[in-house]
Order: C-alpha cells, then structure tokens, then sequence
C-alpha cells in the first residue's frame, strides 16, 4: 500500500503533465496524418476498382450493343442501357466535381448509382477537396475527360443504332456504319481505359510514397523528443524507478506464486485489501470495490450467500475452521465455483481483529464432477429403458447389477441378483442340443474366451419358463486395461421370430381371403413342373367371376371384399385336401389340381362353377347373384412353362366368357378360337416393342368430293384419311387386320390413337411447309379412346405443339364405338368440336338403331358401312340402304361419304345419288408417306 502512495505521489507530480502533453500531440498528428493516409488509399483503391468496374460494364454493354446489332433483340438493347447506366452515372459525377463550383451532392448521388459504396464514396469527395485546398490536379483527369467524350459519343451512337433498327425495313449500310463506328469507339476506350489505369497505378504510388515521407518525418519528431523527455526524466528519477521495480517485483513474485487470489480484512477500519488476481477471478477493479468489506459479499451467487454468511460468522465468533466452496457471479455477469478459506488473528479476549485468506478458482472441478455424475446418471437411465437385458459383473463372476429388462426375462430382481453367480440367474442352453451354456468366468473367476454374438440360446427364468435370445460379452477395462468386470446382453428374440413368421405368411397369402397369394401359388405350380418327368398330370383351373363389377359398382368395395371372403371360403371347402386355390388378383382365382388328369378336372370345375352359381350374396336387404367363367389346362404329359400355363388357362377362361359365361372351357391347342386368342395375345409384346421402336408407317387415301360445286374440285382444298401400317421386326408392312384386333382386345389402342395423332400432325405440318396448304386429315379414333379421361389433354398438347389448324382435322368415330359409349361419345364430340375440329361417324348403318341415335351426336360426316357400298349396283337392298342414309344425311345436313368405291359405275350412281364423297381404290389406293419422325421434328 506504501508502494501503491508512492506512485500516485510520483505521476501527479507537474513535470509528468508537461511530458503527456507533449506526447499527447506528437500522437494526435500522427493519428490525424494517419486519418488521412488511410482516407486518400481508400479513395484511391476505391476509384482504381471504380474504374475497373465502369471498364467492365463498358465492355459488357458494347459486347451487348454489338448483339442487339446483329439479333436485333430489344432485350439486348435494354442489357446494353442497363449495363452503360454505370459508366454514364460516374461520368456525370465526375462532370459534377469538375465544375468551377462543385456540386458534391449531385456526385455522390451520381456515384452511388454508379453502384459506389457510401462510406467509399466519402473517401472520395474528401479526397477531392483535400486537392483542391493544396491546388493539386492528378494527371489522370485529362483521360478522365476524353473518356467521358468517348462514353458520350458511344451513347449517342447506340440511340442512333436503335432508332435505325426500329424502322419496319432498317438500312443495312446504315447499320453496319454504325455498328463500326461503335466498334471504333470501343477500341479507343480501351486505349484510354488502358492510359487511365496506369496513371491510377502512379497516383496510387506517389500517394502511398508521399504519405510514407509523412509519416516518417511524424514519428522522427516523435523519437526525438522522446529521447529529449526520457534523458531529463531518467536522469532525475533514476533511484526511484529502481526502487519501485525491486518493489513491484518482489510483490508480483510473491502473487504469482500462488494462483490463488488473495485478500486481507482488517476488521477494525473495516477495509480490504485484493490481489490483483482476486480482482481478476472476479471481473471488477478497486473503484468498484473500494475498501467496504460488504461489497464483496454482493458478488457471491444469491443461492449460496446464506450459508457462506454463517460459515464466516461461525468463524469470527466461534473460531469455527472457515473453508468454503460457493458460487460468485462475476461483473461481465458469468457464474463460478470458488474455494474460501482463511485464518484470523485474536486479541487476548478471542475478538477477531483481522482476517487474511485465500479465493481458488474451482469452477473446472465442480464441472467435471457434474459432468461425471450426470454421465453415470445417463447411462443409469439408459441401461434403464432399453430393451435388452443388460447384466453386469465383477472379475469374480458375480452380479453387480441388472437393468429392469434382465428382471423381466430371468424373474430376478436386482437386490435378489446381487452377489451371485452368473449361471444361477441367468441359466442359458443350447436351443437344439439343450445343453448348458458356460457364463464368461469358470470357477476359478479366470476369464473364458469370449465371442462376439451368441445366437439360438434359451433362457431358463427363475421359474422355469424359456425365453429365446441372443447374447453378447464385452469386458469393462480400468485405466490401466486391466479386466475388472464383464458386460452381458440378453436379446429377446421371441417377438422377433413370431413378427418374421408373421411375415411369411403375409408373402405368400392374401390379406382379404386368407388364400395363398399369386406367387405362392406360381411357386407351387413351378414346383410340379420341375418335378421328374411322370406319367402324373396335373390341372389348374383359371376362375374369373361374372357379376362381380355390379356388386362393386352398386355397393362399393366394402361389399365386394365381403363377397370375396364369403367365396374364398366356400370354394376352400369343396376341394380336396391337396389341392390348393389361390387369389391371383381382383375376382380372380387360380386352382391346382395335383395328379388330377382332365376328365375329374372337368368335374371338380363343375362342381366349383356351380357352388358359385348356387351362391346368393346378401347385402343390406339386396341379393345378388355370381356367376364363374373357369378356363381348364391340364399339364404334366409334355413340356410346358409356368408362362405357358397361365397363358393358357387365361386363354381358356376368358374363351368361357366369350361363350356366354358361366361355364368351362377346356384348353386344346387344336381348338380354333383359343388358337385365334393366343396368336392375338402373341401380338401384345410385338406392338409394344413396335411402339418402342417407332416401327410403325402412316398411309393416306384420298376422299374424292363428288358434288361439282364443291370447293376442293376447284383445287382449294384436298381431303384425305390417314391409314396405319405395322412393320415387322424385318421390316416388312403388316396389315391392320393382323394386329388390330389384338391391340383392341388388351387395350393398346390409345397409345396406338396417341402415335397415330402425334404422327399425323407432324406429317400435316411437313407437307404444309411443301406447299400443301388447306388439307382435310382425317384420323380415325378407337372405342377405347372415347372413354379415356387423358385423351382431350393429349389431344390440346398436341395442337399447341404443332401449328396445325383445327378445322383442318377431322377425327373419325365408328358408329358401333359411339352407341357403346354413346354418353361419353356425345361429350368428346362436342369437345373436340369446341376446338374447332371436325367429326365424322365410321361405318353408319350396320346397326339397325343407327338414325335414332344419330340426332344426339353433332357430326360433320356420315360415312356410309362399305359393306352396303361395294355390292349396291348388284344388290337392291343395298342400293336402298345406301340412298336412305344418304338422304338422311341430306336432310340433317351432314355430308355423307361412301368407302369401298371400287369401281367406276359404283361411282357414277354415287354421284348421281347425291353423295358427297367416295373413297376407295378406283380413286386411289393407300399411298405410303416418308416424313420425320414426329418428337424430331416439332416439339
């Protein structure tokens, strides 16, 4: 405290003042130097990376100014303005300093338009005024100048450019002047942009230069005269400068010694003194604290400060040891555990008259006994709640501790388990050979080889019951690696093996009839195929019911699931003991007959198809009744696969349908119609791998308008039918008779539709850019496509896709498509119509209803059945027929066209008749098309 007087008498002392004074100066100039330093580099970097940047968007937007020249793309011409606004706004900046009066308003609104940092842009300005107070001009302002000309004049050029460009027919000559004078400019920009750069670089370097001699002449003053005021200082205070650093030293050897703070109370002024690391531990300094004992108080956490109160009045009353462990909370507000402990000094009546002691820090401790408690509390937790039975023990064998786990497979409690031996709680066998399993210590308690998991083991609880599990050992190592314990884990894999039966049973079975599912019952039939040749047949039997949409339909699929359950259960219970019946999928079932040749085939399906047929579903007060159609295959006696087995009992099954339903066909492969039904079923892979090959041609025939006066024999218009083609994988034409059929009967006819469409358009497209302008296409629509909800916006893609106009496309509906379907017909019709397109009904009068269905579809054309047409001159009610739709079609004002026109008498009573157009091949036979394909061509 002597030492601490000593100094506060030393620099109050008048001589000091006098020295910080002149040291106070010396630093303000070369802080105020250094001010203006660090401002004129920042101006000057700043108006270097200015440049290069207005450098930059010049290029950019010359590069785009030449673009719009030769694109003649507004969008480059607004990129160019967007781009030239940079270098146009820092020239009129600059225009604005340059004035005699300078406007520093307008250049620094200017400049940040230029895309310029404000406080960069302060710099600036400074910079320029502080030149102009000392009457300095950079040679850099000259190239400023014919920059700003150049810039000017390249403006200029552009707006003439873009006046040029915007006449309806632009003069070239005058464009492409234009265009090189911009190119001029451009290139006289670089060269000035190139000067400009490199006298920035010089002024960069002259200023640096300058401020450097500054800042050296600044800081030689600053030595100086340091040296000046330190000779006169140490010359007279050379001993006492000693004497405080022995002093100080001495002190900071002894502080330092101990890491601990210190502190020293004299009771009777009640005045404290702190260590400097006292002060530190607690964040404050000696003004905070003064000498008042109680302010310490208020830095010990409010939790703890009753009980550190009456540890230390323990101590000053009683003499009680005074050693405590409390938390402070700092000044900058953090929270620390600290030790206190101290001794006081007693008058001869025991009174406390001073009391000195010591602060540790002890916050690093604390945390990692709280970290360690919280750690053990963790896994105490975790061993607690996992599932697996966790058993601990000691390098003698015996149980320290079991989790609630282990309590539930073995039946032991943890205080029943503690302190015996591994084998007697937890007792494992061998699953198969049921013999014991040995614990991880024999009785010596020397460590037995350990492996990492044990599968297949039994547990034998306390009261006898077998739990099955897995085990795993790990050991528990101390520091020094040595063994001190052992760690088992039980896994209780009973859930596990029932959920994995559980899951067998659910891969091969139905969910709704508890039937084998599909491939289990296609594994089973693969297994007697790959059975030794014998002279055993088996048959399966293919069983699709008739009525089951209606009860779907009618009462939603919660009475068809019922339905289906009732069945399945019924049909179970008729067939024999080794004979197994599946759900293949829907309403679908399958039934293998094992060593069960044809003839008591043919009886068991019977039986089965009548069951069903005798079978009444009830459902709320409604009954109804089911009908099975069952296709019949027997195999076994020659070479078959399961394809070849499915297919055919699919073949048969929906034969039976096709008869009438509810009955059985049997598969024979000389049967004719199954014959027909299998080669259209080989069809389905070949026209899907055509349609993925695009191996399909498109063909035209004329219609030939047959009324004088109409206007496509004045040659405006020419009105042909688009044909599809097939070609096989060698590339011959296959008819559409030899694959349609197929494609009708599996549904492939709207990708077929969607080909034909998409392909057409392009084709019309093509032969438009040749020259053939205002045809009539028409292209023919299959049933299947009337009722497809994602054909209309098929139909709209494509004519945005392709320019083709609507009214010029005439899509054809056969007449028997358009009464099946006749609702949805009547909505596509009109559909397409509100596109603009045209309507034409296929194949009019082979039904006997066809003119009472007519007036609810609004078609544009008639296409009168050519089977009335080609044999009309030789058939009277042919003749009658085709004159009848004809004159119906006069009188509802639709234009009627006759197909099959073979000949030239055929054509001439046409004509006479009154009918409007005829196709066939005395006017044309179908003529193949090359054109590109349609996803090459406009998309």
């Amino acid at each position: 405290m002597l030492i601490s007087a000593s100094i506060r008498q030393y620099f109050s002392a008048s001589r000091w003042v006098k020295v910080a004074l002149i040291y106070l100066c010396v630093i303000a100039a070369l802080g105020l130097l250094a001010m203006v330093r660090l401002r004129v580099l920042s101006s000057i970097r700043s108006q270097i990376a200015a440049e290069s940047i207005y450098s930059k968007s010049q290029k950019d937007a010359v590069f785009d100014l030449l673009d719009y020249a030769t694109g003649e793309q507004e969008q480059a011409f607004l990129a160019f303005e967007q781009k030239i606004a940079l270098p146009l706004a820092s020239r009129n900046a600059r225009a604005a300093l340059d004035a005699k009066e300078p406007d520093f308003s307008a250049a620094k609104e200017d400049l940040l338009a230029a895309g310029g940092d404000g406080d960069d842009i302060d710099d600036v300005l400074f910079t320029f005024r502080l030149a102009r107070l000392f009457h300095v001009q950079p040679d850099v302002m000259p190239a400023w100048r014919d920059a700003d000309d150049k810039l000017a004049q390249l403006d200029a050029e552009a707006r003439h450019l873009h006046e040029l460009l915007h006449d309806v027919t632009p003069d070239r000559a005058a464009v492409q002047a234009s265009t090189a004078r911009i190119r001029q400019v451009n290139d006289q920009l670089s060269v000035i942009e190139h000067t400009l750069s490199m006298r920035m670089q010089e002024v960069a370097q002259n200023a640096q230069r300058t401020m450097v001699i500054a800042s050296w002449l600044v800081a030689l003053t600053f030595v100086l005269g340091g040296i000046f005021v330190a000779r006169l200082i140490l010359a007279k205070n050379e001993k006492l400068v000693e004497a405080l650093r022995v002093s100080e030293e001495r002190l900071r050897l002894a502080m330092s010694g101990s890491n601990d703070g210190l502190w020293d109370w004299d009771i009777a002024a009640d005045s404290l003194y702190y260590s400097q690391r006292l002060l530190d531990l607690l964040g404050a300094d000696k003004s905070i604290l003064g000498k008042d004992s109680s302010l310490f108080l208020k830095f010990v956490h409010p939790a703890d400060l009753p009980r550190v109160r009456g540890q230390l009045m323990a101590h000053l009353r009683f003499d009680a040891p005074y050693d405590a462990e409390f938390r402070i909370v700092t000044a900058t507000g953090e929270v620390r555990w600290v030790r206190s402990r101290a001794q006081s000094l007693r008058a001869a009546d025991s009174r406390a008259l001073r009391m000195a002691g010591s602060i540790t820090d002890v916050t690093e401790r604390r945390q990692s006994e709280e970290l360690l408690y919280a750690e053990k509390e963790r896994a105490q937790v975790t061993l607690e709640s996992i599932g697996d039975a966790v058993i601990t023990t000691g390098v003698d064998g015996k149980i320290e501790y079991i989790n609630p786990a282990a309590t539930a497979i073995t039946g032991w409690s943890l205080n029943e388990a503690q302190g015996k031996p591994t084998d007697e709680v937890c007792s494992l066998i061998e699953e198969h050979s049921r013999e014991k399993v040995a614990t991880s210590f024999d009785r010596k308690g020397i460590r037995l080889k350990m492996r990492e998991v044990e599968t297949n083991l039994l547990l034998i609880g306390k009261d006898g019951h077998e739990v099955a599990v897995n085990r795993s050992v790990a050991q528990i190592r101390n520091r020094n690696g040595q063994v001190i314990g052992t760690v088992f884990v039980l896994h209780d894999v009973s859930k596990d093996r029932a959920y994995a039966t559980h899951l067998s049973y659910q891969a091969s079975h139905d969910e709704l009839t508890g039937l084998i599912n599909r491939r289990e019952f296609e594994r089973r039939v693969s297994v007697l195929l790959g059975a030794p040749q014998s002279t055993r047949t088996h048959s399966m039997l293919y069983v699709d019911l008739d009525q089951f949409k209606i009860v779907n339909d009618t009462c939603g699929h919660l009475a068809g699931d019922e339905l289906l359950k009732q069945l399945a259960e019924l049909l179970r219970a008729r067939l024999r003991q080794n004979d197994t019946i599946a759900r293949l999928g829907g309403d679908e079932f399958g039934v293998l007959l094992e060593a069960c040749p044809t003839a008591p085939a043919v009886k068991i399906a019977e039986m089965l198809r009548q069951t069903v047929s005798d079978f009444r579903f009830v459902w709320r007060d409604r009954v109804f009744p089911i009908g099975a159609s069952i296709g019949l295959v027997t195999f076994g006696d020659h070479p078959a696969t399961l394809a070849d087995i499915l297919r055919m009992a699919d073949a048969a099954c929906y034969q039976a349908k096709d008869n009438g339903r509810n009955r059985i066909h049997i598969f024979s492969p000389e049967d004719k119609e199954l014959a027909l039904r299998h080669g259209e079923m080989g069809w389905i892979g070949r026209i899907r791998q055509a349609l993925e090959e695009d191996r399909f041609v498109l063909y035209s025939q004329k219609i030939l308008p047959l009324d004088a006066h109409h206007e496509d024999v004045k040659g405006v218009k020419t009105h042909y039918e688009i044909l599809l083609r097939m070609l096989d994988e060698n590339n011959n034409i296959v008819p559409p008779i030899a694959f349609i059929p197929a494609a009708e009967r599996y549904g492939l006819m709207p990708a077929l539709d969607r080909w034909v469409i998409k392909n057409a358009f392009s084709l019309y497209v093509q032969r438009a850019k040749a020259g053939a302008r205002g045809e009539i296409c028409a292209i023919n629509l299959s049933g299947t496509s009337i009722g497809d909800v994602d054909f209309l916006p098929f139909v709209r893609q494509q004519f945005l896709l392709y320019p083709v106009p609507p009214q010029n496309i005439c899509f054809e509906i056969t007449e028997t498509s358009a009464i099946a379907n006749l609702g949805k017909a009547e909505v596509l019709i009109r559909k397409l119509k509100d596109f603009g397109c045209q309507i034409s009904l296929d194949d009019f009068g082979s039904g006997m209803s066809s003119f009472s269905y007519l007036k609810h579809l609004p078609v544009d054309y008639l296409k009168i059945d050519g089977s009335f047409v080609k044999d009309m001159m030789l058939d009277p009610i042919d003749h009658a027929m085709v004159e009848a739709i004809n004159r119906i079609g006069q009188v509802m004002k639709i234009k009627t066209v006759a197909e099959f026109v073979e000949d030239e008498a055929t054509l001439n009573e046409l004509r006479a008749m009154g009918v409007n157009f005829a196709q066939g091949y005395v006017i044309e036979r179908p003529t193949a098309h090359t054109y590109q394909a349609a996803d090459d061509a406009f998309v």
